[in-house]
């Protein structure tokens, strides 16, 4: 039997669409749309040329000032006074607002790409035209086009709104971010600032800040180590026990460990900031039961940095040890019995059985949600910031405690006495680059991806 091949379209280049296309076609490589008009898909080509009108029109009485206004973020860095002849007195001239003129500029750069984007749209519609007129097919009518929307382009319809909301609510900011890294935003600049390329960079780096940075970036990769690792392996442990034949009401079990995740985290680490206060309820327990005579100082500034460390870490473990015993649980149901019987049979005990079988397939399973929650966790605002706040404070780091991580000192840069917002930017990017960097080499390397 002989398969049936696939009938392929000719293909046709640019540069013979243009050359021989009637009028209409290369005329759509100047005035979007005019094709898809002239082959009566009026939808398709008054969306694209009005689209074009419009982006004109606003190209030339705001896009190009903006643009220019972008380069220099405001030529007014000052507070003046100058004086108005039209009314013969002196006016205060207030300085220009850089952070509208940055927003305002990258929508500007970003409403270019996308008619840019739409463009090529344009063309690529007028080329699949040209090529069915020329090979003698039909052409989809307006009607036909249309029906396509919900049909074989469905996807491309529901993609439009999620789209627009990615390029206005994470495009958008985030570019605006990464343009604020190479400013001087900061106090001394709240208003007026201008470019200063890699400066703040190098603050961060090798500057005022690198005394910082890199001890608090250090604390960051063991927390989330730590954190991860721990919530892991205790979540299995525990659901192998839930999971025991020994054991007796198992749902009973697993709800009680679920309670303790569907319960509000802040809610959760504000109760244990007070149950682990100087005058908090477990210093009072360790008192009455005579193990310590005075109070722990567990998370406050008179805590010791390593204390306050380890204490995040097993309240992190309270928090998130339910997440891996739920989704061990599932992984451990389905686990081949047949392996573990002949193990059994040839004398393995629980330990080897564990060591063996049950934790490679675990871990085989688990590898891309672990790498999730290795990179959730650098950016774990939470448990910080609700339970110590970056205490015990370190005098030799700037606007950074000892428990502080990246994203907590970011926060801090911003809203705190300094208001480096420049500095913050660029704790922001090398955030990013961490993360994906991390999680690029880690996802790589697993047997998931491997074998995928």
């Amino acid at each position: 039997m002989f398969l049936k091949k696939k009938h392929v379209a000719p293909k046709a280049t640019y540069r013979e669409v243009w050359s021989k296309g009637d009028i209409a076609t290369k005329l759509s490589f100047i005035l979007m749309g005019s094709n898809a008009l002239a082959n009566k898909q009026w939808v398709k080509g008054l969306t694209l040329m009005i689209s074009e009108i419009v982006f004109i029109v606003w190209f030339v009485l705001s896009g190009i000032p903006t643009l220019n206004s972008l380069a220099t973020l405001g030529t007014d860095k000052t507070k003046k006074v100058v004086y108005d002849a039209a009314q013969g007195v002196y006016i205060t001239k207030q300085p220009s607002n850089s952070v509208l003129i940055l927003l305002f500029g990258v929508l500007a750069v970003i409403l270019c790409i996308a008619i840019i984007a739409l463009y090529i749209v344009n063309l690529k519609s007028t080329r699949h035209n040209y090529i069915l007129k020329r090979d003698g097919e039909h052409i989809p009518t307006n009607v036909e086009e249309l029906k396509s929307l919900l049909d074989t382009r469905l996807h491309a319809t529901l993609m439009c709104i999620p789209l627009l909301g990615i390029l206005f609510f994470t495009v958008l900011p985030t570019v605006f971010m990464i343009s604020m890294a190479f400013t001087n935003y900061d106090r001394q600049h709240p208003i007026a600032f201008s470019w200063t390329g890699f400066q703040a960079f190098g603050n961060v780096l090798s500057g005022d800040l690198a005394g910082t940075f890199f001890p608090v970036l250090g604390w960051t990769l063991i927390w989330a180590v730590a954190a991860t690792a721990t919530t892991f392996f205790f979540g299995v442990l525990l659901a192998l026990l839930i999971e025991s034949k020994g054991i007796k009401y198992k749902a009973f079990w697993r709800t009680i460990f679920v309670i303790i995740w569907a319960v509000p985290q802040f809610v959760s680490l504000l109760m244990m900031a007070q149950f682990l206060d100087y005058q908090g309820a477990l210093n009072n327990i360790l008192m009455n039961l005579h193990w310590i005579s005075s109070p722990i100082h567990f998370i406050d500034n008179q805590a010791s940095p390593l204390v306050a460390r380890l204490t995040v870490i097993i309240v992190n473990m309270w928090i998130g040890i339910p997440v891996s015993m739920l989704v061990s649980t599932a992984i451990i149901q389905n686990l081949p019995q047949d392996q573990i019987e002949a193990a059994k049979i040839d004398g393995a005990n629980a330990v080897q059985i564990f060591r063996s079988i049950t934790f490679p397939q675990i871990l085989f399973v688990m590898a891309p949600s672990l790498i999730q929650q290795f990179i959730g966790n650098i950016n774990n605002f939470n448990v910080i910031f609700l339970l110590t706040g970056g205490a015990p404070m370190n005098s030799k780091y700037n606007g950074a405690g000892s428990t502080d991580l990246l994203v907590t000192w970011l926060y801090n840069l911003t809203f705190g006495q300094e208001q480096r917002y420049n500095a913050s930017a660029v704790l922001g990017i090398l955030i990013f680059i961490i993360s994906a960097v991390v999680s690029l080499i880690a996802y790589r390397h697993t047997n998931a991806y491997k074998e995928g």
